[in-house]
């Protein structure tokens, strides 16, 4: 099984290689895939320290869980591939705009691209709280080592 980015999916955890990151600033951990979870993590501790505080108290970061995209069935998430971050969700839910301010979006788009992620909040149907990787693993690994990951 493959996620809607092409990344191997499971309600196997350990068949997918998903691991714990702790979120450098925060009590966060997220799980992701072993491979794209530095890249992840590292991306959610610039978003809390330069976009706005992850929410420690909330259960509202979420990172694997095996499921399909909200809204079309048999299509697994990114999430299901431990490649997706929701963000403080519960202040920027499904299908919500213009949950950022103007300034946060600059920076959101800023963190997306040193990080080669792609935002929900771009979306036909916005998905401001998402975050997902949609390279390859290669391009992934390479991209962990430029950033001294």
């Amino acid at each position: 099984m493959k996620s809607q980015n092409g990344w191997p999916a499971s309600e196997d955890q350990a068949k997918i290689k998903i691991k714990h990151f702790p979120v450098k600033g925060t009590k966060i951990r997220l799980r992701c895939a072993a491979i794209a979870g530095p890249i992840l993590a590292a991306f959610a501790a610039d978003f809390d320290a330069e976009v706005e505080p992850l929410e420690e108290g909330a259960f509202d970061d979420w990172s694997y869980a095996f499921r399909d995209v909200r809204g079309n069935t048999g299509t697994l998430s990114n999430h299901s591939s431990g490649t997706a971050l929701d963000l403080n969700s519960s202040k920027h839910p499904l299908g919500k705009s213009n949950t950022f301010k103007p300034k946060q979006i600059v920076t959101i788009k800023a963190l997306c691209k040193k990080y080669q992620l792609v935002w929900g909040g771009s979306w036909k149907r916005p998905d401001d709280m998402h975050f997902e990787i949609s390279t390859t693993k290669a391009q992934v690994k390479k991209l962990t080592k430029q950033l001294g990951l």
